[in-house]
């Protein structure tokens, strides 16, 4: 018999943009040799070395169908509700000449209604989302849909289009704008846009349609929740370079779509490609609850910080009882501990917030429309789904923390915790983000932290330290594997991975264990019905079988990202990028003056740390360096090198210039490539030399 979790799997860009082509996926790709499970390459895998499902696997995934709601086929009939006009064109192409959105590539999903290697929930949330065209939410509110992991939205104002959430990037905002226009429009122009919340896809796309001259007159406002901009730069800046990595495992960059790949991204069929762009808000709600109008149209705002995005508010339409939920309440249970990595979300308050919606707005709410999905009609059907998702997350807060009182720890409450019956018969509850399995460590992280409590795990080996000892304690390489093809044999995959893992991790050139690591990770990937431990498993089997390949790599460094960093914010990220092994040592005080925005900062080296602070000056620096922000940008956007601003006058400095120099030598390139299992990274690789955020490499806080 399979576990309840073998067989009940998996019960969200931010600001990235990106795409891998099929061709990319199979660069690099080593050579077809023997499989180590002894079975035949799978004829139509992506991979030479792909395996079909095994029977374990086709029976959990049999199993897991026959528990699901499939009786309840009203997200089909919402989905299509409203339908105006399709989206012609499957692929919408960026500017750069690239494909920016390829919806030809999951048409497989419409070609078969059953796969032996994707969970049949999922397949479901897939089929859903191949909604790809322009929709009427109600008269005078529209939504085009399938252009991206998001929805843009569009409401009737006084004089325009109000926009809400323009996507990832500009050229499907530009695709959605004209399909919207040719069937709805009415020609108006857009009057304001409103960003929900700092996550990338929300406002990457604003280039698509608006500039900076469509704002000179005062008349077009962006409107955005209170900090957006501090957290929308810091959450892609600080760890950036991590979170793109680990991108390539959540949203499975590597995998081409297919039965045995990728297989959509649950919030929608995945990211586009295109032009990642970012216009500041002219205007911010502060309040927790405030309400104005825009463009004649009477809003209410809600803000809800840290429950989905740090930054985030709902809007309430009182005059067409229209309820927009943002990225709060969607069709799946949501993150909350993001596997990308983000700070953890906050899931009572979560809870609250909808709750608070629910009975501000809710009541009367006669439609919920939101970022990602489709919308809900008719007020019980609303108050129905409300209720779901605030008990959804107040449930997750609520039964972790209570077995966490009992003494389970974060390595076992995903093996403990489980949601009850009556909220997995809700599709709206289901993980097509979050998983109750990592979810329920991030509960447990955010309260108590990564330690168990027991000692041993208190001041771990590195695994790489570690798993020698395991193997040489196990008899060696040869009896591992030996156990571990039994294991897989018997379809006992996580066991068969917990002893391979400390193979591979002991030996990271031992092919076999890293081929028969990957069929493993294989079986358990297809086993998932959360998109992202899917992508997650499907894409450690992929680098395990061939390697990091070097290919295009995502990018949240887009020139308006750049911009849009404060000067504090750029000046933190100087001391993450700072190596401080470099900086023993060294001790100096710089004033940083930018006269054209009165900041002022002091910046100090000392005990191999870099710090600053705002709004003060020291009185005795080694280095005062005055430049005008709107020119230190430059320098920021690594176009112009502060040595060249010095030499033309642009910036100019009092003291000893030559520390510039001695802070650049302590700055170092992160590996956008490096590696996550062992023995994958390209030997004899060089590393990419620039880097837009660096902002001192051999020259003074320069690229």
């Amino acid at each position: 018999m399979p576990t309840r979790r073998q067989f009940i799997q998996s019960l969200p860009v931010t600001g990235a943009a990106f795409a891998v082509a099929g061709s990319a996926v199979m660069e690099g790709c080593s050579p077809a040799g023997d499989t180590v499970a002894q079975q035949p390459p799978l004829e139509g895998h992506f991979h030479p070395k792909g395996k079909a499902p095994s029977q374990f696997t086709i029976d959990i995934l049999e199993q897991a169908g026959k528990t699901l709601p499939f009786g309840d086929k009203r997200d089909f009939e919402e989905k299509d509700k409203g339908f105006i006009a399709p989206m012609k064109d499957l692929k919408i192409m960026a500017d750069a000449g690239h494909v920016a959105w390829d919806m030809e590539r999951f048409e497989f999903f419409n070609e078969q209604e059953e796969f032996d290697s994707i969970h049949p929930s999922l397949t479901r949330q897939s089929k859903l989302n191949m909604n790809y065209g322009l929709y009427e939410v109600i008269p005078g509110i529209y939504q085009v849909r399938g252009f991206d992991l998001s929805d843009i939205s569009f409401v009737r104002g006084k004089t325009g289009w109000i926009v809400i959430d323009p996507l990832v990037s500009a050229e499907v905002v530009r695709a959605a704008w004209k399909l919207f226009q040719e069937n709805v429009g009415e020609g108006l122009p857009v009057s304001a846009v409103i960003y929900s919340h700092s996550h990338g896809d929300h406002w990457g796309g604003v280039r698509g349609i608006l500039d900076e001259k469509d704002l000179e007159d005062g008349k077009i406002e962006v409107i955005a929740p209170r900090e957006f901009m501090e957290h929308t730069i810091s959450e892609n800046v600080y760890a950036g370079n991590a979170m793109n990595r680990r991108l390539f495992f959540q949203y499975g960059l590597l995998l081409p779509a297919g039965p045995h790949g990728y297989a959509g991204q649950g919030l929608g069929q995945g990211v586009s490609a295109g032009a990642v762009g970012l216009i500041a808000p002219t205007r911010i709600v502060e309040d927790a609850i405030e309400e104005f109008e825009v463009d004649g149209v009477r809003m209410i705002f809600q803000n809800t910080p840290r429950t989905e995005a740090p930054s985030e508010m709902n809007t309430y339409i009182p005059d067409m009882k229209a309820l927009w939920m943002a990225e709060n309440v969607t069709s799946t249970l949501h993150n909350i501990y993001t596997l990308r990595g983000a700070a953890v979300r906050d899931p009572l308050r979560w809870s609250k917030y909808i709750s608070e919606a629910l009975f501000k707005f809710g009541l009367e709410a006669e439609v919920m429309f939101a970022s990602h999905h489709w919308p809900r009609w008719g007020n019980d059907r609303v108050q129905e789904v409300l209720r779901g998702q605030r008990d959804l997350y107040a449930h997750m807060n609520n039964q972790v923390l209570h077995y966490a009182n009992q003494g389970v720890t974060i390595n076992q409450i995903h093996n403990v915790y489980g949601l009850p019956q009556s909220l997995l018969d809700k599709w709206f509850c289901r993980g097509y983000h979050g998983s109750p399995e990592h979810n329920s460590r991030g509960v447990i992280q955010r309260y108590l932290g990564f330690w168990d409590c027991n000692p041993a795990t208190l001041i771990p080996l590195s695994p790489g330290d570690s798993a020698p000892l395991y193997v040489e304690m196990m008899g060696g390489a040869d009896k591992i594997l030996s156990k571990g093809r039994e294991l897989h044999g018997e379809g006992k995959y996580l066991h068969a991975q917990e002893i391979l893992n400390k193979l591979v991790q002991a030996e990271p050139d031992n092919q076999a264990g890293k081929d028969l690591l990957a069929d493993v990770f294989e079986q358990l990937g297809y086993q998932q019905e959360n998109p992202g431990l899917r992508n997650s498993y499907l894409a450690a089997a992929y680098e395990l079988r061939s390697g990091i390949p070097q290919g295009p790599m995502p990018d949240t460094a887009s020139a308006d990202v750049i911009r849009a960093m404060s000067t504090e914010l750029f000046l933190n990220f100087l001391g993450i990028k700072m190596d401080s092994r470099k900086a023993e040592g060294l001790r100096f005080t710089i004033n940083l003056i930018t006269p054209d925005n009165g900041e002022k900062f002091l910046i100090e080296m000392e005990n191999a740390a870099l710090t600053n602070i705002e709004g003060y000056l020291a009185d005795n620096p080694d280095l005062t360096l005055t430049i005008n922000r709107s020119d230190l940008v430059h320098t920021m956007a690594g176009t112009k090198p502060l040595e060249e601003q010095i030499a033309d006058g642009t910036a100019t400095f009092e003291g000893d210039v030559s520390i510039l120099g001695q802070l650049a030598a302590t700055m170092v390139e992160f590996d956008p490539r490096f590696e996550i299992m062992p023995g994958t990274h390209p030997k004899h690789t060089e590393v990419e030399k620039h880097n837009p955020y660096e902002a001192v490499v051999g020259k003074p806080i320069a690229e």
